[in-house]
């Protein structure tokens, strides 16, 4: 097999890129060659990098439902849109100690909580920090996603043992404004800073399948790739469609543009956590299967994200079964 192309600045090794920095061009010749040299490509890295036969679990809680001032267009948590989300209060801590007991006895070993805010006050913190302490107390990895942080906050958050902050790109920076205009790219780039100058592992992917072109995806990879630290995990999310949001009719993505985009994250980032994540339950066994065979590693375990719907649990130990998958922290069978 012969690798992509790339510019003349950028060298590879058959198989693993070796490059100082991504360009739209090499991204895109990696999401448009065929399949089977794509993924035969990422399959390699993969293995370079990673147990191909491991999957890493985390478990995502919503601790604040609802009531978001922002547009982002395929979220039914925003309060624009008429999606029958009912805005709530910062969840309970016993409530979220017995959610993040329940996620460890089923074999995640990350618990993620999300609240729907345009950026914390400081007062929320207040609220959040106990929980991010009972997971802690519990022996899992603690993640969270709250929105736009400042650099100060985000200290906070770090001197309360919070291991991983989420805050995706969603898209590429062109694409981007056809998506959201309550705040902007270099908003969204502002609060990663904070996060890594603060010694929190980064959590951030995008969305595919909201109209977006393979230019589009591309940039999406490259944005990421290109960070001075690459992402320690990527979600890459499929969009689901939700009614009442301005995307419910969007048309469905072809799986294996779901499958490609998984593939190219693997070669771009080989040392990141690639996670499928949203819009698993619309997949089919087969397209799990090429997802973590071209390179993901890790999944949103249980039965709801934020305010969609995921895989039952034992619809994924059935699954893993079939493909001799183990968790990490479990031996193989």
């Amino acid at each position: 097999m012969s690798a992509v192309s790339l510019s003349t600045e950028s060298r590879i090794h058959p198989a693993v890129p070796m490059l100082e920095r991504w360009t739209r061009e090499a991204a895109e010749a990696l999401l448009t060659q065929p399949l089977m040299d794509l993924l035969h490509q990422a399959h390699t890295v993969h293995r370079q990098n990673f147990d191909p036969n491991r999957i890493q679990l985390s478990t995502l809680l919503n601790i604040k439902t609802g009531g978001c001032p922002e547009d982002c267009a395929y979220c039914p948590q925003s309060a624009r849109f008429e999606t029958n989300v009912e805005a709530g209060e910062v969840l309970d801590v016993e409530v979220v100690r017995a959610a993040a007991l329940n996620a460890r006895k089923a074999g995640a070993t990350r618990f993620c909580m999300g609240a729907a805010w345009r950026s914390p006050k400081d007062r929320d913190l207040d609220r959040v920090i106990p929980l991010i302490q009972v997971v802690k107390d519990l022996g899992m990895e603690s993640c969270v996603t709250l929105g736009m942080l400042k650099p100060a906050q985000a200290e906070r958050l770090k001197d309360a043992g919070l291991d991983y902050y989420n805050h995706n790109l969603d898209t590429s920076p062109e694409f981007y404004g056809k998506i959201i205009s309550t705040r902007t790219y270099e908003d969204r780039l502002n609060t990663l800073e904070a996060v890594r100058d603060a010694g929190i592992n980064v959590c951030c992917g995008g969305i595919v399948g909201m109209g977006e072109t393979t230019h589009d995806r591309a940039g999406l990879l490259c944005t990421l790739a290109n960070m001075p630290v690459q992402p320690e995990s990527v979600p890459i999310n499929m969009l689901v469609r939700v009614e009442g949001t301005p995307l419910a009719e969007e048309q469905a993505l072809d799986a294996l543009d779901m499958v490609r985009t998984i593939a190219a994250a693997r070669i771009m980032m080989p040392k990141s956590y690639v996670r499928l994540s949203a819009g698993r339950s619309s997949m089919s066994d087969e397209t799990q299967a090429l997802c973590f065979f071209g390179g993901a590693n890790s999944i949103f375990y249980g039965e709801q994200l934020l305010t969609t719907e995921n895989p039952l649990t034992i619809e994924d130990q059935r699954l893993f079964a079939k493909l001799g998958l183990s968790p990490t922290g479990e031996s193989h069978g």
